[in-house]
């Protein structure tokens, strides 16, 4: 196995293992009653601990994420891609076209009288 397949499997697992944890805290497996915090101070400090590692360990995931898509180069989408090439056709284009306009009107022809500015009121 490759070592991308490696990490892959691994935040996979860590991703399954952090959903069942959501699920079990959200369907009360992990709720302690008031009165067994306040009488065993030493669980409601683990619950603390235990709440705050899962931000963390959650944090730090979104936070590779984020500065994985944010650092890794990426190339021009099809689309984008796309209209590069038809921006190259139509300068060609405008090119022949010119070439065209160059081979049927001499360059001794005397060029069309400026249009007029128009008067404002």
């Amino acid at each position: 196995m490759n070592p991308s397949r490696v990490a892959v499997l691994l935040w996979v697992a860590l991703i399954v293992v952090l959903l069942v944890v959501e699920i079990a805290e959200v369907t009360h497996t992990f709720t302690l009653p008031i009165q067994s915090a306040i009488g065993d101070p030493l669980s409601f400090v683990f619950a603390l601990v235990f709440t705050t590692i899962l931000a963390l360990v959650g944090a730090i995931f979104i936070g590779i994420y984020i500065s994985t898509r944010l650092l890794s180069p990426s190339g021009f989408t099809p689309f984008e891609e796309e209209m590069l090439r038809m921006r190259k056709e139509v300068a060609e284009l405008g090119h022949a076209v010119e070439e065209i306009r160059r081979a049927v009107a001499p360059e001794t022809a005397t060029p069309p009288p400026p249009i007029p500015p128009e008067d404002d009121p």
